[in-house]
């Protein structure tokens, strides 16, 4: 048996036009995240944590941006096949720890739909995945509410 860390971290400006999306829950805000996809920042760290702690590289690697296949798709059906991928080589994924970084919109009341959706697409339970959320102070620029980041922590077990 084998244990294994995986950090994800991603970044999304906003723009004018777009849903909002994070942890695959539309949030209503007066604009949305830049991105191929539907830009989840969320969902972009947490597979590129699972990614990593698998050595599968990034989802940049997985899914490039200039693939017509996913423009516009929803990041949770990329973070399905994230597990997929990671499940036939025999990793099982033990908890994800996350945090959403921005100053506006307030995320708290999104929180546990978010646990719930990200658990569903890994095969684990809410209670292995926790989401947070901060802002920056009013620093950086998601202190300018510029745009969103996230970060996340994956452990994952290979037998």
């Amino acid at each position: 048996m084998s244990i294994r860390v995986g950090l994800g971290y991603d970044v999304h400006r906003f723009a004018e036009n777009r849903k909002l999306v994070i942890g695959g829950v539309c949030i209503p805000y007066e604009k949305g995240l830049l991105g191929h996809s539907d830009a989840d920042a969320l969902v972009h760290a947490i597979m590129d944590s699972v990614a990593g702690a698998c050595k599968k590289g990034d989802i940049g690697k997985l899914f490039p941006d200039d693939d017509p296949e996913f423009k516009d798709i929803s990041s949770l059906e990329l973070l399905k096949r994230v597990y997929e991928i990671i499940k036939n080589d025999g990793y099982k994924i033990i908890n994800i720890d996350s945090v959403i970084v921005a100053q506006k919109p307030k995320m708290a009341q999104y929180i546990s739909s978010m646990e719930k959706n990200i658990s569903e697409c890994l095969g684990i339970t809410p209670e292995d995945v926790s989401v947070k959320a901060t802002t920056e102070e009013k620093l950086g620029f998601t202190g300018r509410e510029e745009g969103i980041a996230a970060k996340a922590v994956c452990l994952v077990e290979k037998s």
